[in-house]
């Protein structure tokens, strides 16, 4: 027999379901910066999105469910009941699902036993450029180059990519995304493409940012941006407003361009095998001693290289503390 825990609120049981849903489609920084502080408003937040990933597992286990004597389920058990007109929300649907297939598993199949896995993913595509310029592309991102003697042109086509710029004060580097252009002054910065806007965030060095418009009266004002400040420039023509600019903390970049690089996903491991995964791509060491911390179960994609990241989710959904001892971050659960 297995004991549930009691049903979560309909208001908190449908904010959670939302943002699994995002979370899952792919957040924007800005609804990073919601989700985390969300999270950090109740640890019952953090607790609610576990359970629905897991009952998410529940239910992934029905694609290779079928009845012991038979080759298709019983069309009763998919019937609809005519007669019930009362809605149930997101979660507790899932929840009656879950029940469900604890009661249709197979005999001895341990309905709670979700497969424990860590997933590797290689970073984004790389490329170099004729000037020996790095650009990481983000997936579904695409680049055209056009370098001619006097200048380093780069049409960002879709998506997200992040450039590193070779130094060459004779040939400007300048990229265009839309109608917004992005000069750099040696640097390295990401340009992010969306449907209405354009928003450039800069790591090193500067950039100068214009949307020069087909006429004097669609030109916005040019802004130049220094390490972790972002600009978000409207596409198009439109009324004349400087580009909106926002001082970034380190933990916002970190956010920002968590897609770059290796990443660890992690499907319903306990934190003790997390940190063993994390150890083997850091200097600096993850430890967990006491057993109730190590037995938190952790699912989500993570950096690899992102520890002080993994580290602040932790504090926000799970109420676990990281205490400096040397090059060792020792994981404990606030009281």
């Amino acid at each position: 027999m297995h004991n549930f825990p009691s049903p979560p609120s309909d208001k908190l049981d449908t904010a959670a379901s939302r943002w699994l849903a995002k979370r899952d489609r792919g957040l924007t920084p800005a609804e990073q910066d919601a989700y985390l502080e969300w999270l950090q408003k109740s640890p019952d937040h953090g607790r609610e999105i576990v359970r629905l990933e897991r009952v998410w597992g529940l239910l992934n286990q029905l694609e290779q469910w079928r009845p012991a004597h038979s080759a298709f389920p019983n069309p009763d058990l998919l019937a609809p009941h005519r007669k019930r007109k009362a809605l149930i929300g997101f979660g507790a649907l899932l929840a009656v699902a879950a029940a469900w297939i604890l009661l249709a598993l197979p005999a001895g199949v341990d309905p709670l036993a979700s497969p424990r896995e860590a997933i590797i993913h290689p970073g984004p595509e790389k490329l170099t450029l004729a000037d020996g310029s790095l650009v990481e592309l983000n997936q579904g991102a695409r680049v055209e180059e056009a370098f001619t003697a006097n200048e380093r042109r780069v049409r960002l086509v879709s998506g997200e990519a992040f450039f590193v710029v070779a130094r060459d004060p004779i040939r400007p580097f300048v990229v265009e995304a839309g109608d917004v252009t992005v000069a750099a002054l040696g640097t390295a910065f990401d340009v992010l493409l969306a449907a209405h806007e354009v928003a450039v965030l800069v790591t090193e060095g500067r950039v100068q940012v214009d949307r020069p418009g087909t006429s004097t009266a669609e030109a916005l004002p040019s802004v130049v941006l220094n390490p972790r400040q972002r600009a978000v420039v409207p596409l198009h023509a439109g009324p004349i407003t400087s580009p909106v600019v926002h001082e970034v903390t380190p933990a916002e970049v970190d956010r920002a361009l968590s897609w770059k690089g290796l990443r660890l996903e992690f499907v319903d491991m306990t934190l003790e095998e997390v940190v063993k995964t994390f150890n083997r791509y850091n200097r600096r060491k993850l430890v967990v001693n006491d057993p109730e911390t190590a037995a938190i179960l952790v699912a989500g994609n993570f950096r690899a290289d992102n520890v002080d990241g993994f580290v602040r989710l932790l504090d926000a959904g799970f109420g676990v503390t990281a205490i400096p001892n040397g090059d060792e971050l020792i994981l404990r659960r606030s009281r």
